[in-house]
């Protein structure tokens, strides 16, 4: 994150993002897309969703869906250590990561062809430094049953 006294940094050449890792995956999401990162909050499962959708929150009093980022994109669990909760056109989802490492400007991302990862979640593959960083797109990670299954469902608060 930028600290004070430090200069935002601008996106020349590529997209301003958020940069994090997901197991051993390091991701970017797009600032235009994040709301806030957060401690991770506590989680109930949502029966009939897939493997990656840990469950449901109660994020600012809205039900919102939980995706475990390094498990839809690898297919394997992770440690959470930080939400990043990001817009949506149905709400806000909150993505399940490991340690959110601050803001880039991630270099033009190229196709996005990574080996064994989701194209349903990934917009393109770049670099920072010597390692791949996979730019995602949140709006299409979410299938619509689990929004009406978050809509439906009754959390007490």
């Amino acid at each position: 994150m930028v600290q004070p006294g430090q200069k935002t940094p601008t996106a020349e050449g590529g997209a301003l993002a958020l940069v994090f890792r997901a197991a051993s995956l390091l991701c970017a999401l797009r600032l235009d897309e994040v709301v806030e990162t957060m401690r991770p909050l506590p989680t109930r499962p949502l029966a009939g969703t897939p493997p990656y959708v840990r469950g449901i929150t109660i994020m600012r009093g809205v039900p919102t869906p939980v995706v475990d980022v390094a498990r839809v994109l690898g297919g394997e669990a992770a440690e959470t250590e930080r939400f990043v909760a990001v817009r949506t056109e149905h709400g806000p989802i909150a993505f399940a990561t490991g340690p959110v490492l601050g803001i880039r400007a991630t270099p033009p991302a190229g196709p996005a062809a990574y080996p064994g990862v989701s194209s349903r979640l990934v917009a393109g593959v770049g670099m920072i430094g010597t390692e791949p960083v996979l730019l995602l797109q949140s709006m299409r990670v979410v299938p619509d049953e689990v929004w009406a299954a978050a809509a439906g469902e009754a959390v007490p608060t």
